[in-house]
């Protein structure tokens, strides 16, 4: 069994589906780890997402889960929201994971194989590696888009890394804090930082084939989000350039607080 493992969840207008999402997370949680928390990102939400959060918490909440609900200062993105997030767990592992569970959360269990006794300080889920494992597709269009940006993301940052985009990684706590306070990218292109600054501070990376299934309803959009993406490969070797990762950054003075 685990002895502990928090999972993030970063919600934009997600009420639609979170309910079932944060059930299923508890479940796992209660019959494969020791001590549990759940930590909703809840990302300037429009809807029903941080109500719903809350009454989760109240009716799954136990001695061995906790359940926490986090608020942006309105919508800042998904990396902002991952960051939250990861910086506020207290478990000696901590995964994201997208709302949706396009990767099934019992999946965390091959990356913890992979990781476990002391073989990798990060570990990623990925599409790439055995595309057998992928139940629904994206379109044809975005598939190949994916490819591309793979081969340029290669191309800037030197990662040898086949599916940086999988939002279904897993991070001793350590690793995280020392990589999360470094991050600066804050909407979709923020993987791509983290692996890099992994890399750059000497954590050891695993890619694991995972299973995988499009969701519909993804918040990316083709247009402007997979340009600023594509800009976010130069982003992280300017910020690398300009020395902004030598350091962590200082604590957020005005975070706004737990609901």
């Amino acid at each position: 069994m685990i002895s502990s493992l928090s999972v993030v969840i970063p919600a934009y207008n997600e009420a639609s589906r979170l309910g079932g999402t944060l059930d299923r997370v508890a479940e796992f949680l209660r019959a494969r780890v020791g001590r549990g928390q759940i930590l909703v990102v809840n990302d300037g939400s429009t809807d029903a997402t941080a109500e719903l959060a809350r009454q989760r918490r109240e009716q799954l909440g136990a001695p061995q889960l906790e359940i926490r609900v986090l608020d942006n200062p309105g919508n800042r993105g998904k990396g902002y929201s991952v960051r939250h997030g990861m910086l506020e767990a207290t478990s000696d592992w901590a995964l994201f994971s997208d709302a949706d569970l396009s990767s099934p959360i019992e999946e965390c269990e091959k990356l913890l194989a992979a990781a476990e006794p002391d073989r990798a300080d990060v570990a990623i889920g990925s599409r790439a590696l055995n595309r057998s494992l992928i139940g629904v597709h994206q379109s044809l269009f975005r598939e190949n888009a994916g490819r591309f940006f793979n081969l340029l993301m290669r191309l800037a940052t030197g990662l040898a890394i086949a599916d940086t985009q999988c939002g279904f990684k897993l991070f001793r706590r350590e690793a995280a804090r020392q990589i999360f306070r470094r991050q600066r990218l804050e909407r979709f292109g923020f993987d791509v930082e983290l692996l890099y600054l992994a890399r750059q501070l000497g954590f050891r990376i695993v890619e694991v084939p995972v299973r995988w299934n499009h969701a519909e309803g993804t918040k990316v959009s083709m247009l402007a989000d997979s340009l600023d993406m594509f800009l976010d490969l130069g982003r992280v070797r300017l910020n690398d350039w300009r020395g902004l990762y030598d350091a962590p950054r200082q604590p957020e003075s005005a975070k706004t607080p737990e609901s």
